[in-house]
């Protein structure tokens, strides 16, 4: 029964690993059937310390898409605003524009930069930015864009090969609880030899 909560596992790691490629919370999915793997088999493969490394990365990957996803067009001079176009932009171009490459995974990533770059434009040149600044500022937000799908994607690879390596189903890896030996406390006297008359 330990192999196929393990081929479960397998099929959603992976799921959350393209998940990742489409900036969808696909770690957290991954978490969660690790958590749920865990459960099942009732940590003799995957440990609590197992579980709270998957934690951390998955947190690492959501957080760092989000920072990288702004911090390219704010570093090209975007607002506020500016950088709110490029996340709706980034929404639209993954559902609307795969179509520009006819590749599964890699035309919803072209999708999301081009849509990431759109909306920065648009909206900047609606706030009175000049065309140049505007296109500089979406070329900002679709490479920081870009960036953090790449980063993400190599976290979730991560959490991907530690989680089956480590929800491995073999024998080795079953952490029995340990055994509890009961102790006698066995009153030993020291042999005393019967002492000598005169």
């Amino acid at each position: 029964m330990a192999w196929a909560f393990f081929l479960l596992l397998t099929v959603v790691d992976l799921c959350g690993l393209v998940l990742c490629a489409f900036t969808l919370p696909g770690t957290w999915l991954m978490l969660i059937g690790a958590a749920i793997y865990a459960a099942l088999t009732r940590g003799h493969y995957l440990g609590w310390k197992s579980l709270v490394a998957l934690f951390l990365l998955a947190l690492t990957a959501e957080v760092g898409e989000f920072v990288l996803g702004g911090a390219g067009a704010k570093k090209a001079g975007a607002s506020k605003w500016g950088i709110f176009g490029a996340l709706v932009g980034a929404v639209v171009g993954g559902i609307f524009l795969q179509g520009l490459v006819p590749i599964p995974i890699l035309g919803a990533v072209v999708g999301i930069c081009v849509g990431s770059f759109g909306g920065a434009f648009v909206v900047e040149l609606f706030l009175g930015r000049p065309v140049w600044q505007s296109a500089r500022i979406g070329f900002g937000a679709a490479k920081g864009r870009f960036m953090g799908i790449v980063g993400k994607v190599t976290i979730g690879f991560t959490m991907l090969v530690v989680s089956l390596y480590y929800a491995l189903p073999l024998p080795s890896r079953w952490h029995a609880p340990p055994r509890v030996v009961p102790t006698t406390m066995a009153a030993t006297r020291p042999a005393t030899a019967p002492a000598s008359r005169p």
